[in-house]
């Protein structure tokens, strides 16, 4: 007996392209291996081309079916997002989804002592980078959809700092606030190009970033008890999330936050 059945298969990003701003390292690798692996073409954004190259190298051993490259940009210098946004289109053709990754942590002084050049390096980037970059495939994707090619999938990397009380890190956490609120936004302006716009909060993650913290035992004693998983996340825990948003199944889930903690804020 001969039957043929309709394969379920949301999840087979083949033919897609995805842009991971920050990609060349941490969560944001994690997101760029994840998406890579379901089948979509990358394009990486990261300021240091040493890291970019290794990154890309990665990405083309662990799936050396798609295509992967890397340009270097800095989010906060709104020419070079401008540029590398019709780079990475001439190379590609089109962005289907784009993770607005990048971002800093520094500076964490007293709140009453921080200086201008704290604040605005912090916000530069988290913020005013993201908003550049979100800005551009916003534009891309509506003008694929008024040539209809509707759809899209913008993507705005918040933390777990937005929703916590962050003494000496009020720039931080307010940019990261801020990216709820922006994606909030843009789900409601774009949902009628049927583009999608969400955010992810990760929590305690293990990063070359935040290794630092975590391997000061005052720090690790205070935070890990609190983590009902019994342990510090790693970037590989973003990819599941990184293919669903980038995936047809989640074409009617927008403006959400997607907090990846292991459990800690609500213990």
């Amino acid at each position: 007996m001969n039957s043929s059945h309709a394969s379920y298969n949301p999840f087979d990003l083949t033919g897609k392209v995805a842009l991971v701003t920050g990609g060349n390292g941490g969560i944001g690798l994690g997101f760029a291996k994840a998406l890579a692996a379901a089948g979509a073409n990358i394009c990486i954004w990261g300021r240091n081309a040493s890291k970019n190259a290794e990154a890309i190298a990665e990405l083309r051993a662990h799936a050396p079916l798609i295509k992967a490259e890397a340009l270097v940009c800095d989010v906060a210098d709104e020419h070079q997002v401008t540029t590398c946004f019709q780079q990475t289109l001439s190379l590609f053709g089109r962005v289907d989804t784009c993770i607005a990754n990048a971002g800093v942590a520094n500076g964490f002084n007293r709140f009453h002592e921080m200086t201008k050049e704290n604040w605005r390096g912090v916000l530069d980037v988290n913020l005013d980078g993201l908003f550049y970059t979100l800005r551009a495939a916003a534009a891309h994707m509506v003008e694929r959809a008024e040539h209809g090619d509707a759809g899209g999938r913008l993507i705005g990397v918040s933390s777990l700092g937005a929703l916590c009380g962050m003494a000496r890190a009020e720039h931080y956490a307010g940019s990261k606030g801020a990216v709820i609120s922006i994606m909030q936004g843009l789900a409601v302006e774009y949902a009628r190009f049927g583009i999608t716009a969400n955010s992810i909060l990760p929590g305690h993650i293990h990063t070359d970033m935040t290794d630092r913290n975590y391997q000061n035992e005052k720090f690790a004693a205070a935070i890990l008890p609190r983590i009902p998983m019994r342990r510090w996340g790693s970037p590989d825990d973003f990819g599941g999330i990184a293919v669903y948003l980038a995936s047809d199944a989640s074409s009617y889930h927008t403006g959400d936050k997607f907090l990846i903690d292991g459990g800690f804020f609500i213990y």
